[in-house]
């Protein structure tokens, strides 16, 4: 259960953490960089909570890279337990800071055979793209093909961009998985198809252009279309 922001401390006298509320992106990140730097874990709350409602990406970068300096015997808990906040940049936020930290014990809660499809399927993109890219950072290598299997799911959600991600998340699990992408080529959705195969591509030419092989990848479903009608 997550605390709300007032019972942090914000208050105490201590430039650092007050700055962290500044009015301009740059002091916030150079408030960030200092608590960073000092890492002391009496900082993790105030930490975490200006995670949630930090609007500048690269403060909200600086924020992660001053909670990685922390404990993560302390650290991966708290974050772990954000997973569960009802505000978005929260949960996407701790996705992201659990992959960098990269400790497995932040597996199990975002394992989609324990927990179903909640972080990967999750509405808001952000998260979706955050949850991808931690699991895959995170996964055990004996639950790669269930990540794989779940992942696949997904497959014709949202813009280039998110499908893009979404196809280099499946890749990084290991050419070994390409079967798993195989299953989806003929699922009747032509956007599932031309996604698919885009991706069975990236798994053959990782350097290629997604935005290539997926505009081959439609024309391709395309032609099949007509070819049944």
């Amino acid at each position: 259960m997550t605390h709300p922001l007032k019972h942090h401390r914000t208050d105490t006298g201590d430039p650092m953490i007050e700055a962290l509320s500044a009015s301009t992106p740059q002091q916030r990140l150079q408030a960030a960089m200092a608590i960073g730097t000092r890492a002391e874990p009496r900082d993790l709350d105030v930490l975490i909570a200006r995670c949630r409602i930090e609007p500048d990406f690269f403060v909200r970068d600086m924020l992660t890279w001053a909670l990685t300096r922390l404990p993560a015997g302390d650290t991966v808990p708290r974050l772990v337990a954000e997973l569960d906040s009802p505000l978005s940049q929260a949960i996407s936020q701790s996705l992201h800071t659990l992959s960098k930290i990269g400790d497995v014990r932040a597996w199990p809660p975002m394992d989609p055979a324990r927990i179903g499809t909640a972080l990967i399927a999750h509405t808001d993109t952000e998260v979706a793209r955050s949850a991808w890219r931690a699991a895959v950072a995170l996964v055990p290598g004996e639950d790669r093909e269930e990540l794989a299997s779940a992942l696949v799911t997904q497959l014709g959600r949202g813009d280039l961009e998110m499908q893009k991600s979404l196809s280099r998340a499946i890749v990084s699990l290991g050419e070994d998985l390409v079967s798993v992408v195989d299953e989806r080529l003929h699922a009747e959705d032509d956007t599932v198809r031309a996604h698919a195969m885009a991706t069975r591509d990236m798994f053959d030419d990782p350097d290629a252009g997604f935005a290539h092989a997926l505009d081959a990848a439609k024309r391709v479903v395309a032609l099949g279309s007509e070819a049944t009608v």
